[in-house]
């Protein structure tokens, strides 16, 4: 056999596994992974109604908790023209906090022995890893509603919660996080916007309510509803990225918007898996047509080698 005729047969092998190999990886794409990417979502509690009502089911909730939940309002405009307490005791307004910035929303009451704290403490924490500042890249507003808290246990709350910052941060931090206290008849107004249903249970004298936070764009809409206590880092910062209309951030960011997207029912981030899937079909194909060239040059000059 000529030397010639081993490098065509040789080619023709390598021709064969790359097609091969091309379709192998298209089946996957666009038959297996669309079964995975269509699996519907785990069940949500029934506190945070992320899906549409159907019917009256019972979600054995005790009778304290029966109202209590969190109804998503996404794209929903906050009535900015509300009025507040600041921490110095200063009427605000609430559209004061809005127009440049994304803003993380927290309602909580800061005399809570126990869950707003968890909240608050979710946030910070997640704050002193983020990429972005709080003060710089987006605002805080903390609003307590229990109309009976003062602005003095508001102010108490913010040395607290922004000397927990890192140092560098805490600057920036006392300009942009703000904790307000309220009337009634205001506080009623923003939790209804927002879809904050709660209630105060007369036999232990607290308030009972779900937790979670949100997200709004510069102009006041609601944009995005992080559940829980812990907020991940990962989530809030394309959040945060996605309700600045993509001000802020970095085209690694960018390319993370493009594999996650953001799902209502969970409140969480999510793996996009057919983005993800084409992305490395792309890599793959790429890797395999470098091995090609590669493997195309090294016989080159084995065959001139051996001539």
């Amino acid at each position: 056999m000529r030397a010639t005729d081993f490098t065509d047969c040789r080619t023709d092998q390598r021709r064969s596994i790359f097609i091969y190999l091309c379709n192998l990886w298209l089946v996957f794409v666009f038959v297996v992974a669309p079964v995975f990417a269509q699996a519907p979502p785990g069940p949500s509690s029934p506190l945070y109604g992320a899906r549409p009502e159907t019917g009256n089911p019972s979600t054995g909730l005790p009778s304290a908790l029966q109202d209590v939940r969190i109804e998503q309002k996404l794209d929903q405009q906050l009535p900015l023209d509300l009025v507040f307490r600041d921490e110095a005791g200063q009427q605000v307004k609430l559209g004061r906090y809005f127009g440049k910035k994304p803003v993380v929303l927290a309602l909580v009451y800061y005399d809570c022995p126990m869950l707003c704290t968890q909240i608050l403490n979710g946030m910070v924490t997640s704050f002193r890893v983020l990429p972005f500042q709080v003060g710089n890249e987006f605002d805080v507003v903390t609003v307590s509603f229990d109309p009976r808290e003062t602005s003095a246990l508001a102010a108490a709350k913010k040395k607290v919660y922004v000397n927990y910052l890192p140092e560098k941060m805490r600057s920036n931090a006392g300009n942009g996080w703000h904790f307000l206290t309220g009337d009634q008849a205001n506080i009623t107004q923003l939790t209804e916007a927002v879809g904050f249903h709660y209630r105060y249970d007369e036999a232990t004298k607290q308030f009972a309510h779900a937790s979670a936070i949100m997200l709004t764009t510069a102009q006041g809409k609601l944009s995005r509803y992080f559940y829980g206590i812990e907020y991940p880092p990962r989530d809030l910062r394309l959040g945060l990225i996605e309700s600045s209309a993509n001000k802020i951030g970095s085209p690694v960011d960018q390319l993370l918007l493009y594999c996650y997207h953001y799902d209502p029912a969970t409140g969480k981030y999510g793996a996009a898996v057919m983005k993800v899937m084409r992305i490395a079909g792309v890599l793959t194909m790429i890797g395999i047509v470098a091995m090609l060239i590669l493997l195309k040059a090294r016989n080159s000059i084995v065959i001139r080698g051996t001539a």
